[in-house]
């Protein structure tokens, strides 16, 4: 959205209150009495309530856990995901932005609760824990109702393209239950942005979890990817087929990933769901060799075919391709009924 940033900064002023703003300080040799009258002119200042004081600590982020409704999978975070941060923190051998907290009551274990900054605290930890520097991490005490504190962290993290669409779905569908009864237009008004941008995160968070699976790593999982899929499943007809294929998909992602292999990205696993929705039969057949070799979606080679006679079939498995065995039988019993359709 083009006035993203704008809204932000709307939406921000409101959750944080007036900037802060030093007082002067006197020039080194002024006389006793302008420094003590512009240090009690700053006091007055803070009492009235024309400042506004920022409670800054250096704490261990060993003391901190993330809030319960944090938007982001700390799961997911890694050197990967993390390495302009940390380059930055090498750098600088501090942190510049201090994360936002609320103090946590009743828990010997830690201090504060993180409202945002995930990404600064896996950071400063990783650095502290296995670079073994001398760094901890920069923090803003502030006093935050669950509401307050959702806002907050939805307006910083709106514009980051680190944030999965789906980690904010997910975010955005507990809220709307949550802090506004279930209205979306409620909420939208609250976080001051359209209702139809709010709804499509709603309906990317709905989507069955074997679809979710399907695509191997949510990060890929989009909110167009939701739009396309959502009429898919309203089908009586393709609904049926989507979710089998999905459950396919998400068995061989969750393989691949475990063998350190690459998954399939986003663009092939919406064309193999589509051609499923369509009644188009997986795997392929490739003719023209020695024998018909069939794949699974992924292109890989389960097994070849080849005639020997008028009613035998030889079949060669290839005990090395990259696919589960439910790939296999799958297809064995595709390619079976194709060939003994009255069986």
């Amino acid at each position: 959205m083009a006035s993203t940033t704008g809204k932000n900064r709307s939406i921000l002023a409101g959750l944080v209150g007036p900037a802060v703003t030093e007082t002067p300080t006197p020039e080194r040799g002024a006389p006793a009495t302008e420094r003590l009258s512009t240090r009690l002119t700053g006091l007055a200042r803070v009492t009235a309530g024309d400042i506004k004081e920022k409670t800054l600590k250096l704490v261990d982020p060993a003391r901190c856990r993330m809030w319960a409704r944090h938007n982001r999978r700390y799961d997911l975070l890694n050197e990967s995901v993390c390495s302009d941060l940390l380059e930055s923190l090498r750098s600088q051998g501090e942190q510049e932005f201090p994360a936002i907290v609320r103090r946590v009551e009743g828990d010997p274990a830690c201090d504060f609760e993180v409202i945002c900054g995930a990404r600064r605290h896996w950071a400063i930890s990783y650095l502290k824990n296995v670079e073994h520097r001398d760094i901890r991490y920069l923090v803003e005490e502030r006093e935050l109702t669950d509401e307050q504190a959702f806002r907050l962290a939805d307006v910083e993290n709106r514009s980051r393209k680190d944030i999965s669409d789906y980690e904010r779905a997910l975010d955005y569908r507990h809220a709307v239950e949550t802090f506004y009864g279930g209205t979306a237009q409620r909420m939208a008004e609250r976080l001051e942005v359209p209702k139809a941008w709010l709804s499509r995160f709603l309906d990317l968070a709905k989507l069955p979890t074997d679809v979710v699976e399907a695509f191997g790593d949510v990060r890929q999982l989009r909110e167009n990817h939701a739009r396309e899929i959502k009429p898919l499943l309203a089908d009586g007809a393709s609904r049926p087929r989507v979710m089998t294929e999905a459950k396919r998909l998400a068995v061989q992602q969750a393989e691949m990933i475990a063998k350190g292999q690459r998954p399939l990205d986003a663009p092939k696993v919406m064309v193999l769901l589509k051609r499923a929705a369509a009644g188009e039969a997986k795997p392929m057949i490739k003719s023209g060799k020695p024998g018909t070799a069939v794949t699974n979606a992924a292109g890989a080679t389960l097994f070849t075919l080849a005639t020997k006679g008028s009613k035998k079939v030889v079949l060669e498995l290839a005990l090395d391709a990259a696919a589960s065995n439910a790939d296999f039988a799958e297809a064995f019993q595709r390619e079976l009924l194709r060939m003994r359709p009255k069986g």
